[in-house]
């Protein structure tokens, strides 16, 4: 039984979060199994076969890069929904709590791209330091699941938040770093569907479609202009009306709406897209490359390393405060779990490099980082957390 002090000072979860922390929980263990299957497929004698797959043309994109830009832009719309509901209404609606996470994801994006720029700068593979700055939400959210209740609330939306920050973060440096030939129309277009959107939104006009076929619109222009498609999941989240947030709001029923997709075929899929990877000698020597060294110790050790610095300072200076069921072995061990790049990593790595060999052979290392990372993760909050459950209400 869980002592009386432990629900007193534990922090109640909003109904919403718990089902989006429990489509994540059997989301992340599904993630696990299709890398699993699909480097195993990829690494036999279907290998070609089934990497030809992902490469096949619909229209003026691969398969694969119309899962990267638009599936990937519903997860991001999730993502952005729930920010905007622990902005308005849940953990995150006291600026002291919200802190936190942004200095801890500033944090665990700058040290990891210094470490890269120190094995990398004025190399040829000087722009992959962007790699190792994002953290995956579905496979951290995943991992941490695994402890069950013994997670306090707060753990949980302070990791949420992190990767939702540090995710928002990358996609900022995909945008300024790794935009190519910026078509401006597109841009402009596409912010000025936002700002419409905006009106309606104030205008009190609640029903989806119009906010879902705008979405598209944005999502369309977005993708011309140069700039990753994927922010415009976000932006659309924050354009969609939140009204009081009860179950009758228009992003209550979206939110609700898209967790088990979400969770269940959209990040699945990108799972066997993303890590079709036929691994050789050479991606196994990629480990003390240079590139190498700057993703794994980027990921492994400056994640956790940036966040808990960069948190512990801003607490210090009393710009912020830590939680009361929290502590900072807690912290450090959520820092490891901030290195699961996954994602977002894959994501600039194609952005990065234009190099078949050389992306195949970052892929790996993301791959290789990221399982490490997770492990030291896992195992420290099991050494930090208490045993007993808590009680999220």
């Amino acid at each position: 039984m869980p002592s009386k002090r432990t629900a007193v000072n534990e922090r109640p979860l909003t109904k919403l979060f718990r089902d989006f922390f429990e489509s994540e929980k059997a989301g992340g263990m599904i993630l696990i199994a299709c890398t699993v299957a699909s480097l195993l497929i990829a690494n036999s004698g279907f290998g070609p076969s089934y990497t030809g797959f992902w490469s096949t043309s619909f229209g003026s994109h691969t398969l694969e890069q119309w899962i990267n830009d638009g599936l990937m832009t519903i997860f991001f719309l999730l993502i952005g929904l729930e920010l905007e509901r622990e902005i308005y209404k849940g953990e995150l609606s006291n600026p002291r709590d919200a802190l936190l996470p942004v200095f801890a994801a500033a944090g665990g994006m700058i040290v990891p791209a210094a470490i890269f720029l120190f094995f990398n700068f004025g190399t040829g593979t000087q722009s992959g330091a962007g790699i190792p700055m994002a953290t995956d939400i579905a496979f951290a959210l995943g991992i941490l699941s695994l402890l069950g209740r013994r997670v306090p609330a707060s753990l949980k939306i302070f990791l949420a938040a992190l990767a939702v920050i540090d995710d928002l973060g990358a996609i900022l440096v995909i945008a300024i770093f790794y935009t190519g030939n910026l078509d401006w129309t597109s841009l402009w277009i596409s912010l000025g569907i936002f700002v419409i959107l905006l009106v309606l939104n104030r205008a009190k006009v609640r029903h989806l479609v119009p906010y879902l076929l705008g979405g598209v619109a944005m999502w369309y222009f977005m993708l011309h202009s140069g700039v990753h498609a994927t922010i415009t999941g976000v932006l659309l989240a924050f354009a969609i009306p939140f009204g009081n947030g009860n179950e009758k709001s228009t992003s209550y029923i979206l939110q609700h709406f898209l967790h088990r997709p979400v969770a269940f075929f959209i990040l699945p899929v990108f799972a066997l897209a993303n890590t079709a990877i036929a691994i050789d000698s050479g991606s196994v020597d990629a480990l003390t490359s240079k590139y190498g060294l700057g993703v794994a110790l980027g990921l492994v050790i400056g994640k956790p390393v940036g966040i808990f610095c960069i948190a512990f300072l801003a607490v210090a200076l009393k710009l912020c405060k830590l939680p009361g069921d929290l502590n900072w072995k807690q912290v450090i061990a959520v820092g490891f779990l901030g290195g699961i790049g996954f994602t977002m990593s894959i994501f600039i790595t194609l952005l990065a490099f234009n190099d078949a060999t050389v992306i195949r052979n970052v892929k790996f290392v993301i791959l290789l980082s990221s399982l490490a990372a997770g492990i030291i993760g896992y195992l420290s909050l099991r050494l930090t957390l208490p045993r007993h459950e808590h009680i999220s209400q």
